[in-house]
């Protein structure tokens, strides 16, 4: 793996980044640029990397890298439009952007453009997502029927979370995180896996709340409750729910012909695929209590320890754009899978208690597995 990257913005994420570095040898940072000076000093000074003054100089400076945009997620559409504007390729954290419509302009800019335009996250590179959908392929459980996904978080609000910094000491933006809302920062973790796995959801019913009032900081906040119900064009129905409240559960169960496979841990790379298969025992159907480990054959991708809630590989997404042009090949979460990505989870987000059954106006086709997971 060879390759440039700079990097836009160094807050809390940006570290998570600079650790999953490490693990990819090859991959160049060129430069860093923030709105926050004594940030972007502290930031540069703590991973060794080159500090630029100005959006231009990082531009300018390194005019082959990919730009990781890890800005404020306010900030994602007019910054990522800056950069496909001068012609530069982007990976974007989460979300690509607030609205549908901003999505849809950054999406349809790129592909004018000629550009990569990549969303986070890329666990659904990871070896548990791939482990998972390999089984699926294969027949493990026989036919999926059903999906349970969870992704709640635990009652942050009475968390400590005033003292969680990053390991270059940024402190975790608590009053963006509250008002940016769990579902679009977090449901990507599964609805990343899902799309990557049976392509296009047709339509959304889901429901959201802000059930927890008065949380630190200056609102509006989003909602931190969403349960949403995804009718998947050639998949199974799923539940996903996603919330800063219920207690923490990162599981995913998808329920088939033949019994049940499921994944305890979505923000770790190496969690554990098992396979309950389904039998009667003296007249009680139930699922085994001694479920089988699901394994891919051969070596995956680098790994990173856990830090923190996460032992996530932050870098996997861009060394798979990084790939893909050195390829000349579609980028797996690039183009209509980040869009899509996208809308499916604002219409979650923003589903309230009235807006009943959202017919999905984008489209994507399902992922080609790594190449180790084929």
């Amino acid at each position: 793996m060879t390759g440039r990257v700079v990097l836009l913005g160094c807050g809390f994420v940006a570290d998570l980044y600079m650790r999953s570095l490490a693990a990819m040898p090859g991959i160049e940072v060129a430069g860093v640029h923030d709105l926050n000076a004594a940030r972007l000093k502290t930031f540069c000074d703590f991973w060794k990397v080159p500090a630029k003054p100005s959006f231009d100089a990082l531009l300018n400076d390194a005019p082959d890298a990919l730009v990781l945009n890890l800005t404020n997620p306010h900030a994602h559409y007019e910054t990522t439009r800056a950069c496909l504007m001068a012609g530069r390729h982007v990976y974007s954290e989460k979300p690509l952007a607030m609205t549908v419509e901003d999505a849809r302009e950054l999406h349809g800019l790129a592909e004018r453009q000629g550009l990569i335009l990549a969303s986070a996250p890329c666990s659904v590179l990871g070896e548990a997502a791939q482990t998972l959908g390999h089984a699926l392929r294969t027949g493990v459980a026989g036919t999926p029927r059903a999906i349970y996904a969870e992704l709640d978080d635990g009652f942050i609000p009475q968390a400590a979370f005033t003292k969680w910094l990053s390991e270059s000491g940024a402190p975790w933006p608590y009053q963006d995180e509250f008002r940016v809302g769990c579902t679009l920062e977090h449901a990507g973790y599964y609805l990343g896996w899902l799309i990557g796995w049976f392509g296009s959801v047709r339509t959304v019913v889901a429901a959201s709340a802000e059930v927890i009032p008065d949380k630190a900081g200056q609102g509006p906040f989003a909602p931190d409750l969403s349960v949403a119900t995804l009718f998947f064009e050639n998949g199974p129905v799923t539940r996903l729910t996603c919330s800063i409240v219920a207690p923490h559960d990162h599981s995913i169960r998808v329920v088939g012909d033949k019994g049940v496979l499921s994944c305890n841990a979505a923000w770790d790379n190496s969690a554990k695929v098992r396979f309950a298969r389904r039998m009667t025992v003296r007249r009680r159907l139930m699922e085994s209590p001694l479920p089988r480990r699901v394994r891919l054959p051969g070596p995956t991708h680098p790994k990173v320890k856990r830090w923190g809630a996460a032992a996530m590989n932050f870098m996997l997404g861009p060394a798979e754009v990084l790939e893909a042009l050195k390829q000349g090949r579609p980028c797996r979460v690039g183009g209509d899978f980040a869009l899509h990505m996208t809308e499916v989870t604002l219409a979650i987000q923003n589903a309230g208690e009235h807006s009943g059954a959202q017919a999905m106006t984008t489209r994507c086709d399902p992922m080609e597995p790594m190449p180790w997971a084929k």
